[in-house]
């Protein structure tokens, strides 16, 4: 069972972040936005160690971001070589970035697929994608299990920073 830790990130003294923990942001701002989020960007390594960073369609399940895709893609590759990943939402004012690591699904379990395919759908649908939850029986599914997350709607006052062990 992993256990979170909320608090405040180390910043610089004079970026006049709170050094008290009033005000910081339930863990559900980020389970909601991180579900209605259309793009998300995804930042990964390619393999001379330079970033490779790339918006993409998700979906958020049990606290984690599920991306898609062919294994072709840059972005596929590096994550098979290097599980580091960050991935961010678009707005720099309403604001979520995660570090966290990336595994390959081949094949979902039943369950998740048929999960996976009603979230992409129901965020998709209106751009024609719909897949099916065998879509994934032949790879292209991540997941990103987070271990960092920073947050804020209004900074400095409620910069937030979840840990997990």
């Amino acid at each position: 069972m992993r256990t979170m830790t909320i608090d405040r990130p180390k910043f610089p003294a004079d970026y006049g972040i709170p050094d008290h923990q009033n005000n910081l942001l339930p863990w559900s701002y980020v389970q909601e936005r991180m579900a209605e989020a259309r793009n998300v960007w995804i930042c990964s390594i390619r393999p001379d160690g330079s970033p490779h960073c790339m918006p993409v369609w998700s979906t958020w399940i049990d606290d984690r971001l599920y991306i898609e895709g062919s294994l072709e893609t840059r972005r596929a590759r590096n994550l098979l070589a290097n599980p580091m990943v960050n991935a961010h939402l678009e707005s720099g004012d309403q604001v979520i970035t995660i570090d966290g690591i990336a595994y390959e699904i081949s094949r979902p379990e039943a369950v998740l697929g048929e999960r996976l395919s009603k979230a992409y759908t129901a965020k998709y649908s209106d751009q024609g994608y719909s897949p099916t939850p065998a879509q994934w029986d032949h790879g292209g599914l991540f997941a990103i299990t987070p271990h960092t997350v920073m947050a804020w709607t209004k900074f400095p006052e409620d910069v937030t920073r979840y840990r997990f062990s």
